[in-house]
């Protein structure tokens, strides 16, 4: 409460994208990742040709690594800040990586060039193809959007049991430590290596990405503790918790699946440390 609020949050909540649809133009698939789409759609209730499309490269964290850009979708007309306590939350954790990030940038000479945030509900248009909710939160470097669909939050308390703001603002910084990652060229080396890795490769180099972007929502952490002092007991633990639920293997062995090299975003275990 009364912390700047961000200018990049664009509110579209309620609105629906018109035309276009999931693509299915990623890498090849192979049977690790279609066991990870029967098992993740059963657990996230959605359609698997859904998650298929996501781990294929059409959208979602596979498609934060590189992908064929398309133009930018323009903004939908009547997006407005957002005015609810949560969307003002998300807004004031935007608002809060950009005074991070531009000071760490500055330090370098560099200059630091904020993403924009949307907010959407159950698809959004997207320079990366069409955005679904089911694919949680997720960066595109075709427009430099974080997307996100609220109800995430929701699923992460209610059924990953990790919940707290300080899990749900840990999920914003590692989207935008994607973003960060697109500016210093990193997205440019996996969409190169895309075509050269098998995807038992790629999946390795996937990890990395996912790890390194849980370790730049650190970075953010620390330095924002440093600023404001506005963590409390147990603010960590919910971050901690909250990575170990979405770590690869703890998914998998929900359903009694262990596929290690469908892995895409790292271990509970890789993700906490």
């Amino acid at each position: 409460d009364g912390q700047r609020e961000s200018d990049n949050v664009e509110d579209a909540r309620g609105q629906r994208p018109s035309g276009g649809g999931m693509r299915m133009g990623g890498r090849g698939l192979g049977i690790g990742t279609i066991v990870i789409a029967l098992v993740g759609g059963w657990l996230l209730g959605v359609n698997p040709l859904t998650l298929l499309d996501v781990l294929s490269g059409g959208v979602g964290v596979e498609m934060e690594a590189g992908a064929p850009e398309q133009p930018a979708p323009r903004s939908p007309a009547g997006e407005t800040a957002p005015q609810d306590r949560t969307g003002k939350f998300v807004s004031v954790v935007l608002a809060s990586t950009e005074d991070v990030w531009s000071e760490i940038f500055r330090q370098v000479g560099r200059s630091y060039q904020a993403p924009k945030l949307r907010l959407f509900e159950g698809r959004t248009r997207t320079a990366c193809g069409t955005g679904e909710a089911a694919a949680g939160p997720f960066y595109c470097p075709g427009d430099q959007h974080v997307y996100i669909d609220l109800s995430f939050f929701r699923l992460l308390e209610e059924r990953f049991k990790a919940p707290g703001d300080f899990a749900q603002a840990y999920v914003i910084a590692h989207e935008v430590g994607h973003h960060v990652q697109n500016l210093i060229g990193l997205m440019d080396k996996m969409q190169a290596a895309r075509a050269r890795l098998s995807e038992k490769q790629y999946n390795v180099q996937s990890v990395r990405l996912e790890l390194q972007a849980d370790c730049f929502a650190g970075v953010w952490a620390h330095h924002s503790q440093k600023a404001k002092g506005w963590l409390e007991k147990g603010d960590l633990e919910e971050a901690l918790r909250a990575a170990e639920a979405i770590g690869d293997d703890t998914i998998q062995r929900s359903q009694g699946v262990d596929v290690p090299d469908a892995f895409t975003h790292g271990t509970a275990r890789q993700r906490m440390q």
